[in-house]
């Protein structure tokens, strides 16, 4: 089982992530704004370990997240995919994405929440999904529910409050 690793949507360019890829996720995870709903802001150390993990995903698991890139253009996007997540204890496939704050605000998350719901079911045939968010990212969760996910239950993770969504394989 495995995922394509590079794939195109309406608009996006989406390729395995790879070490070229680390000047522009540094550039990301460096960006306050950006940052706010992932974590904080990053060291060049944590990027280049994250990348690291993020690139043993695809080689143990055969999926992963994916570098976005504007298809016209070719500049950097963010990042999506699928992922293993533990949550309470338990391993989930999670829907990820972050996006550069020029990328905000588009359509663009909601196009790679789809795409990565069609690889996790279609590809890869996963049973279900999940999607989560800071309870204050309104924008995420309003891309989560555009992508077919419904509320489940709100849960801790990484010690902050979050909204976990869940979407089931006969619901797709």
């Amino acid at each position: 089982m495995s995922a394509s690793t590079r794939l195109e949507t309406a608009r996006l360019l989406l390729t395995r992530l790879c070490p070229d890829d680390l000047d522009d996720l540094v550039r990301m995870y460096a960006d306050p704004r950006v940052t706010a709903t992932l974590g904080g802001l990053r060291t060049a150390d944590w990027v280049a370990d994250y990348l690291r993990k993020q690139m043993a995903q695809w080689d143990e698991h055969g999926f992963g997240l994916w570098t976005v890139r504007d298809r016209l253009s070719g500049r950097f996007a963010g990042r999506a995919g699928l992922r293993y997540a533990t949550i309470e204890g338990r391993r989930e496939v999670e829907v990820a994405y972050g996006l550069m704050e020029e990328f905000w605000g588009r359509g663009y998350a909601t196009e790679l929440a789809v795409e990565s719901v069609r690889v996790g079911f279609t590809e890869l045939r996963f049973p279900d999904l999940v999607c989560f968010t800071l309870t204050t990212n309104l924008a995420s969760k309003r891309v989560m529910e555009k992508a077919g996910f419904r509320y489940e239950r709100d849960i801790v993770y990484a010690d902050l409050p979050h909204l976990l969504y869940r979407q089931r394989k006969p619901d797709y």
